[in-house]
C-alpha cells in the first residue's frame, strides 16, 4: 500500500519529531490552540518561525474518494495545535496573531494549560514523523481489534494470525459473513 502524504504531513516529514526539542523547560507548560480549518502545517511552520514550538500529533487515515482509497498521514485532532508557553516570560498574545492559527484556548483571559503527562504521552507513543505508533505487541490471537487505516478502516474483527513479517490476519464480519483480511501490524489496534 502506498501512503500518501497530506500538506499536514509534508512539514512533519521535511522536519521530523524532535522529542528532546518538545521537552518541557522550568516554567514551560502545553497549551492548545485551535487553527483554521486543514492549516495545521501552516500554523505550525510559522509558529516555528516565530520561535514557538509546537506538536501536531497524526496517524495513518484512510479517505475514499470516487472509488478510491488513499491512505495519508492526517492530524489526530483537526484543527487543534499544541504550543509550548511560558506564560511569565513568552508574549503569547502573539500566539493569536499566528498565520493559520485561529486562537488559543483560554479560561477568561489566560490560556488554559493541558493536564501534565497528555502531550508527553502522545510525544512518547509517537514515532519521528510524529504519527501515533498503535501498539500491536500486546495482542494475541482472539482479541478484538480494530482497523485503524485500508480499505476496511473503521472496521472491527477478531485478531486470527500474527507472523514475524509484521503481518496479521483478522476476521471480520461482514453481512452475516465472515471475511478474512491480511494487514500490516500498524494497521490493526486493539478494540474496547
Amino acid at each position: 500500500m502506498t501512503i500518501a502524504r497530506s500538506s499536514a504531513d509534508q512539514n512533519v516529514a521535511k522536519h521530523g519529531l524532535d522529542a528532546e526539542r518538545l521537552h518541557l523547560g522550568p516554567g514551560e507548560r502545553w497549551y492548545v490552540a485551535t487553527t483554521l480549518p486543514r492549516k495545521e502545517s501552516v500554523a505550525k511552520a510559522n509558529l516555528a518561525n516565530q520561535s514557538y514550538r509546537s506538536f501536531v500529533p497524526i496517524h495513518l487515515e484512510t479517505r475514499r474518494h470516487a472509488r478510491k482509497f488513499t491512505t495519508v498521514l492526517a492530524p489526530v485532532f483537526p484543527r487543534y495545535i499544541f504550543v509550548v508557553l511560558d506564560l511569565g516570560r513568552q508574549r503569547w498574545r502573539s500566539v493569536n496573531g499566528t498565520l493559520g492559527v485561529q486562537r488559543l484556548i483560554t479560561d477568561g483571559e489566560r490560556p488554559l494549560a493541558v493536564a501534565p503527562g497528555v502531550v508527553e504521552t502522545l510525544i512518547q507513543s509517537s514515532d519521528q514523523r510524529g504519527a501515533l505508533i498503535y501498539r500491536a505487541d500486546n495482542l494475541a490471537i482472539g482479541d478484538r481489534v480494530r482497523l485503524v487505516a485500508g480499505p476496511f478502516a473503521g472496521a472491527l474483527g477478531v485478531l486470527q494470525r500474527l507472523d514475524g513479517a509484521g503481518r496479521v490476519q483478522v476476521l471480520l464480519e461482514f453481512l452475516g459473513g465472515a471475511v478474512r483480511v491480511t494487514a500490516r501490524r500498524r494497521m490493526v489496534a486493539a478494540s474496547p
